[in-house]
């Protein structure tokens, strides 16, 4: 483990330790975040789904932040995309259930509220196959051309107010990759069962800890890139 590990973890640790160890800074959590979900969302997407994207870098290129990689303006794009996370997943989590229940399934609704059984796994995982197979093949495909334009423009602040030439980037995308390895095995065999996990959880912990898989999708794109390479 090298000295960069060490002040990585050292500062993660900073970060989260009050809310473990003071109660008066995790009931201020609570309320804020019961009090503003759409705020909160952009938060723990902008930190948390970045600090896994800078283990991602870790993994393939030995650092944890380059000159390229673009620590704000991908703060702020995961911001953004985590609210819209947030709202894909509100969306689903009402939609699916009301679905399930037109398709002859009595109180889908009602058992997703309820106590852990069998029909309530059920439930969340046809939440998660639901969303997964419409919204993340589209959020993953904006995030890629994004992660693009933020390293065409040199990791630089002004990614953000530069239009984005999506056809190029869209006609330059490594669809092998992204179709082979980011669609076909990372939805069905992790994001299913992640999100599954996701919708079985009480609602105020859904969006944190779908952003805490924020962490294993920077994992997943590092290995992506590196298969990009190859």
């Amino acid at each position: 483990m090298k000295k960069c590990d060490l002040i990585f973890i050292a500062i993660v640790v900073a970060l989260f330790l009050p809310f473990f160890v003071c109660d008066s800074v995790y009931e201020w959590y609570k309320t804020f975040n019961s009090e503003h979900a759409i705020v909160m969302s952009f938060l723990k997407f902008a930190i948390l789904s970045t600090i896994g994207e800078m283990i991602g870098m870790r993994i393939s290129s030995g650092k944890y932040i380059t000159k390229t990689f673009g620590l704000i303006p991908r703060m702020v794009i995961w911001g953004i995309l985590g609210v819209c996370i947030g709202m894909a997943m509100k969306i689903f989590s009402s939609g699916v259930p009301v679905f399930l229940e037109a398709a002859g399934m009595v109180g889908a609704t009602k058992v997703l509220g309820g106590e852990l059984c069998f029909n309530k796994v059920l439930v969340a995982f046809a939440i998660s196959v639901a969303m997964n197979s419409i919204f993340a093949p589209v959020f993953m495909t904006f995030h890629k051309i994004t992660d693009t334009h933020i390293l065409n423009c040199g990791g630089s602040i002004k990614a953000l107010v530069t239009p984005i030439p999506f056809g190029k980037y869209i006609s330059e995308l490594n669809w092998k990759v992204q179709w082979g390895f980011v669609f076909k095995k990372t939805i069905p065999f992790f994001w299913y069962p992640a999100h599954t996990i996701t919708f079985l959880l009480p609602q105020e912990m859904q969006v944190l800890f779908a952003a805490l898989l924020g962490v294993a999708l920077g994992v997943i794109l590092a290995v992506a890139a590196i298969k990009g390479r190859k």
